[in-house]
């Protein structure tokens, strides 16, 4: 017999973990953090934090749904039988986090279908800023949230009026490529801001505090969670020319915005990246 299980009980389950997860993570970031290796350069670095916040979540969604698959930043992917996976990041934003900037977060979304951007669904995500105080929460069809408030992405401005966010890579050559695009933009709207983890850029557009938001190069795992509570704030998420945010370009606001965006954005230094 097949077991069914809604969106809501999926975000109640997805709440719990994250809320665990961020406390352990601001318990660690307390105590004081160090740098247990680097990934692609060595700008890009995991604290042993993060591999621990990772264990923690990898554990609570096992005991709770054993037949899911799992897709993590810090530890090996795992297919499941159910047809959903959990999709997480476990602390967003890590140099923000070694720092001590309050812009981290936990992320933990649940899709179904093959964990690939161009082609799941996204049916719950959280996104848990334990330095801010703050949880944004969303199901599919169900509304976006910020500690239990309903939360609507900001109509869309002119573009000259618009505060948009952006990210960097972490390969200089390509940094420098992406600045390039910043000095193209930034002539044409209010201004930019780098706030250093996607998942927060994207709940700041959901909420309002960003106008819009784009950027190259995310993993899966940076924009699941954040994503889906963007686009049930009301925003529309995507990747230009008609197909799904990826890796190649998300871009995140309200439709005319959106429309702007990806306009300058393909045509730009940005689409040699």
């Amino acid at each position: 017999m097949t077991v069914t299980v809604s969106n809501a009980e999926l975000l109640d389950l997805a709440r719990t973990v994250a809320s665990a997860a961020a406390d352990l993570a601001r318990t660690r970031r307390s105590e004081g953090v160090s740098v247990a290796a680097s990934k692609s350069t060595t700008e890009d670095i995991v604290t042993h934090a993060d591999r621990e916040t990772e264990a923690l979540i990898r554990r609570m969604l096992a005991e709770a749904r054993p037949d899911d698959g799992f897709f993590g930043e810090e530890s090996s992917a795992a297919k499941g039988s159910s047809g959903l996976t959990w999709v997480v990041d476990p602390i967003d934003g890590t140099v923000n986090y070694l720092y001590g900037i309050p812009q981290y977060g936990v992320s933990i979304a649940v899709v179904e279908g093959e964990p690939e951007p161009l082609s799941w669904t996204a049916l719950a995500g959280v996104v848990v800023a334990p330095a801010l105080g703050e949880t944004f929460t969303a199901a599919r069809g169900g509304g976006a949230f910020l500690n239990g408030e309903r939360i609507r992405v900001n109509p869309a401005p002119e573009p000259g009026q618009a505060l948009i966010g952006t990210g960097f890579g972490y390969q200089a050559d390509v940094r420098r490529r992406q600045a390039r695009i910043v000095t193209e933009l930034i002539g044409s709207v209010r201004d930019i801001r780098r706030i250093g983890a996607a998942s927060i850029d994207l709940c700041n557009v959901a909420c309002g505090r960003l106008d819009g938001y784009y950027e190259r190069g995310l993993q899966p795992w940076d924009h699941a969670a954040g994503a889906l509570i963007a686009a049930e704030a009301g925003a529309l998420v995507t990747g230009g020319g008609g197909v799904a945010a990826s890796a190649q370009l998300l871009i995140a606001a309200d439709a005319p915005l959106a429309a702007f965006l990806e306009k300058a954005l393909l045509t730009s230094a940005e689409s040699q990246i």
